[in-house]
């Protein structure tokens, strides 16, 4: 059963109907009440019902789906006259409907948000019963009534809250995790309870740079707060991925007696960078720039950047929308758009073909005067030079953006979780470069 045959599922049954329902004999005698349903979730398939949990007595007795003759929201009918007299117990990689799905939130993948699960259907096929669709919808004016009588949605349209020893370890889970933006993990992370938060955690740890994406994306406080619960190795694991700019932001949310113990286990060039900017203000050109960016010597032609551009996969794409030119000594000769670029005859020059006009920021310029600049000149990034005229880093119109937002403006409707930024302000000192990260 694929994501393709959702057609052939029809005919469904409603989980909340069933629930408490009788269960009856071959005899048709009542033999106890349903009370939960067992599945496995597989791999790019509708999860298969492997049984269901029946309350007989005092007891909850396991029957597995092969006894199972009809389910319909009256009765469920059984080919066995008596059932095994065995306690159910849960087994590995085994999910209960009831118990771990229905009434608990999921993430809703195609509109990037929790969603509560009212409704679970169940659709007869070929090889028995799968888990078909989830009802997400809360009772309004137009659809009154039992949940068992709402529409419902695909299965596969949803990523459920699973622990992870009862979630498969093949590739359905971190393929649905991957069709949400990092942003969009971050955002549903800040409005999860911290169970939800652990569970979606511990999805998005499978995937080593999703990860360091995702706290990229989280806002100070609860980056720090979710850092803070993992050991040093592992804040250093997730920070040797992150941009330079945004470790060095997460180092400085770290309590002070750690900082100096991650930054000690950032691989070295990772922590040379890391360290270059910690040296500078937060609220300074120096403090939020990054240090990927795209340079070239000014003998080298449009082509060669070109080039270079295919290989920076590893580099933050909005950095790399500006070609660099540079003189024989290092300093910035010029800059060239990349749509300016692809523009041109490839075998130009870029002595030629970049503007030496360029507008740039030292690194102690203040926020205002870096967003500002950036909105006269309409630039996406902005070099940040040295005295001697050579790149820093630059700021990106992203991170002068997040920089400039107050925060307030960001939170248009209560409770929904919202793009992370920091609040407008100069800075009030002038920042040490020399400053070790431990003293600041």
């Amino acid at each position: 059963m694929t994501p393709s045959s959702a057609d052939a599922l029809e005919s469904t049954v409603s989980l909340v109907s069933v629930l408490k329902h009788e269960v009856l004999d071959a005899n048709g005698n009542v033999i106890g009440r349903l009370e939960d349903a067992i599945t496995r979730i597989r791999d790019d398939h509708y999860p298969l019902l492997t049984g269901l949990v029946v309350g007989v007595g005092a007891s909850s007795v396991f029957v597995p789906v092969g006894d199972i003759v009809s389910m319909d929201p009256d009765t469920i009918r059984l080919k066995a006259v008596a059932l095994s007299k065995r306690a159910f117990e849960r087994r590995d990689g085994e999910v209960l409907l009831k118990q771990d799905i229905l009434g608990h939130r999921l993430v809703d993948v195609a509109r990037g948000a929790l969603v509560k699960a009212y409704d679970i259907r169940l659709a007869a096929v070929a090889e028995g019963w799968v888990v078909s669709g989830f009802d997400v919808h809360r009772h309004s004016w137009f659809h009154f009534g039992p949940h068992e009588t709402h529409p419902a949605r695909d299965w596969h349209e949803f990523l459920p809250l699973i622990d992870s020893q009862r979630s498969p370890k093949g590739r359905a889970v971190s393929s649905r995790i991957r069709l949400l933006k990092p942003a969009q993990i971050a955002d549903i992370i800040e409005g999860a309870s911290a169970q939800e938060q652990d569970l979606l955690l511990a999805q998005v740890h499978a995937d080593p740079q999703l990860e360091a994406n995702v706290f990229e994306e989280l806002d100070d406080d609860r980056q720090a707060q979710l850092l803070n619960t993992r050991s040093d190795q592992d804040i250093a694991d997730v920070l040797t991925r992150m941009r330079a700019d945004d470790a060095a932001d997460a180092v400085m949310e770290l309590p002070q007696d750690r900082r100096r113990r991650v930054l000690e286990l950032l691989p070295q060039p990772q922590n040379t960078k890391v360290m270059t900017l910690l040296g500078y203000h937060h609220a300074t050109a120096g403090g939020l720039m990054g240090t990927d960016y795209l340079a070239l010597s000014e003998d080298c032609s449009i082509a060669d950047a070109l080039e270079k551009l295919r290989g920076a996969v590893t580099q933050q794409p909005e950095a790399l929308t500006t070609i660099h030119s540079l003189r024989e000594d290092g300093a910035l000769a010029g800059t060239l758009s990349l749509v300016r670029a692809l523009q041109l005859d490839p075998a130009t020059l870029l002595r030629e073909a970049a503007d030496p006009q360029s507008v740039v920021a030292a690194p102690e310029d203040d926020i205002i005067a870096v967003t500002t600049r950036m909105a006269d000149f309409n630039l996406l990034s902005l070099p940040v030079l040295d005295p001697s005229g050579r790149i820093l880093g630059i700021v990106t119109v992203d991170d002068a953006l997040e920089a400039a937002i107050p925060r307030e403006w960001t939170r248009r409707e209560a409770g929904q979780p919202t793009p992370r930024t920091r609040p407008l302000e100069p800075p009030e000192l002038k920042p040490d470069p020399a400053a070790l990260a431990s003293n600041r």
